[in-house]
């Protein structure tokens, strides 16, 4: 492997191989904490042409590849098992090029989130796509992943938001496909093998993405309801009411808001009531219009109808973004009091009160003392839910039950007509659990479009499939 290395040095620079335990430390173990592993090295290359020549030479050596963005995955898809090459992509983060007349963003598959939104907003216009870790996590990622995020019940997913891509193949060649087209019927639309494949079919380097007018209006509140088929029937109101104007609708339990109360410095509760559920909406619109007195006017009448018992309106963006850090935070709430078995799963809207009734009710039943943290996007149907036991000396024996506590969840979300992985993908932590729930049909699918482009399985090993 010597000589691999030596090559590899030869196209990236020495300084962008990594082989020093200290150094190679923060890329071979995943965010959460649950996935580490081997990696021969970590190469950073610099533009396209150095990804695929590191692939190539990759390729040559019959040595696999993991490729990774800001490593901010949560299901260990972009963690090494035992000895690949990890291709670190965050060098490649320059903005291309701008098309404000076609409302279109060319960018680099390092760039993290936030600085594709920066780059759309000094030009005045919107990439929506937002989600808590946009510091860190990459456009490549975001793709790789189908990421959603709170904007998805207006603006769609990751899928929705990309035009074009440039993909590196697991042979070294490079696909340019950055066409910032919205009509192109030739043939297969190939970008979409390659979204939501988790680098399992090649490394994507760059991307045309959709861009929208900025808001000029914007609206925000933070509800109580008493039960999440009052939440459903409140977003029902707003649709009815408002259409395409609602922006997102997010749903959070009482123990979801507890943990960030408990644990995140300067967090508030906005309403005395302590109801066990809770409603973030926000509201927007591209023209300057009266956003706050159609969200109240909707909000009066739910609680006059019972699906909302009190409800606070944002008089200022301060405010709004400390209604939205309450929701942002939950996940490192979470964390601060351990491991817990999550589940991002998603189901039909209308379902969703139906499934955290019967899930509640069975997990109880065979977990009792069990904590069960619930929230997430209820305005596209994706739910984080989420056990722990609240002490933390009862845990570790709790999270050894980790494979029952799957099945009660995933059975109950496939018989609801739903999936198990919504927003996060498999990766290692569900890519022998999607075999339960997959037909072999599709599984024979997969494996075919897999064996056409990776035949000798070289792309991000141990993942997916």
């Amino acid at each position: 492997m010597n000589a691999l290395l030596d090559s590899l040095r030869a196209v990236v620079g020495a300084g962008h191989v990594l082989t020093d335990q200290n150094d190679v430390a923060a890329y071979v173990t995943d965010w959460r904490g649950r996935y580490s592993g081997r990696a021969l090295a970590i190469v950073r290359p610099g533009d396209t042409p150095q990804v695929a020549e590191v692939v190539r030479l990759c390729a040559q050596a019959s040595v696999a590849v993991v490729p990774q963005g800001g490593n901010t995955g949560l299901c260990g898809g972009a963690t090494p098992i035992r000895g690949e090459v990890v291709v670190c992509l965050t060098r490649l983060n320059r903005v291309r090029g701008i098309d404000v007349a076609n409302n279109t963003i060319t960018v680099e598959a390092g760039c993290t989130l936030a600085a594709v939104q920066a780059a759309a907003a000094e030009a005045d216009r919107l990439f929506p796509l937002s989600l808590a870790a946009e510091g860190s996590a990459t456009i490549g990622g975001n793709l790789s992943t189908n990421a959603g995020g709170v904007q998805v019940l207006r603006y769609g997913n990751a899928r929705e938001l990309c035009l074009g891509l440039e993909v590196v193949l697991p042979d070294g060649r490079i696909w340019n496909g950055l066409r910032g087209l919205r009509k192109d019927n030739t043939g297969y639309d190939l970008k979409h093998l390659f979204i939501g494949a988790e680098g399992t079919l090649g490394l994507i380097t760059a991307a045309v993405l959709k861009l929208y007018s900025r808001p000029r209006s914007v609206a925000t509140a933070w509800a109580s309801v008493p039960t999440p088929q009052a939440a459903v029937a409140l977003l029902t109101r707003l649709r009815q009411r408002i259409g395409g104007r609602v922006t997102a609708f997010e749903l959070v339990s009482r123990p979801s808001l507890d943990l960030v109360l408990k644990n995140i410095p300067h967090s508030r509760d906005p309403l005395p009531d302590r109801s066990p559920w809770q409603a973030l909406i926000e509201l927007s619109d591209t023209m300057a219009s009266e956003l706050d007195s159609a969200l109240q006017d909707v909000l009066v009448d739910a609680i006059e109808a019972g699906e909302a018992s009190d409800a606070a309106l944002a008089h200022s963006e301060e405010q709004a973004q400390a209604f939205w850090r309450l929701r942002e935070n939950i996940s490192e709430a979470q964390k601060i009091e351990g491991v817990s078995i999550k589940h991002d799963v998603s189901l039909p809207v209308s379902r969703i009160p139906e499934f955290i009734e019967r899930c509640d009710a069975a997990l109880a039943a065979a977990f009792p003392g069990l904590r069960i943290v619930c929230f997430g996007h209820l305005g596209d149907g994706n739910l984080h839910y989420n056990q722990s036991k609240p002490a933390a000396q009862d845990n570790a024996a709790f999270i050894a039950q980790s494979e029952p506590v799957n099945r009660v969840v995933h059975d109950l979300v496939a018989a609801l007509d739903g999936s198990i992985s919504a927003e996060h993908g498999l990766g290692q932590l569900k890519r022998e659990e999607i075999l339960r729930y997959k037909s072999e049909v599709e599984m024979d699918m997969m494996r075919a479009v897999k064996k056409a482009l990776d035949p000798a399985g070289l792309m991000n090993p141990g993942k997916v499939l």
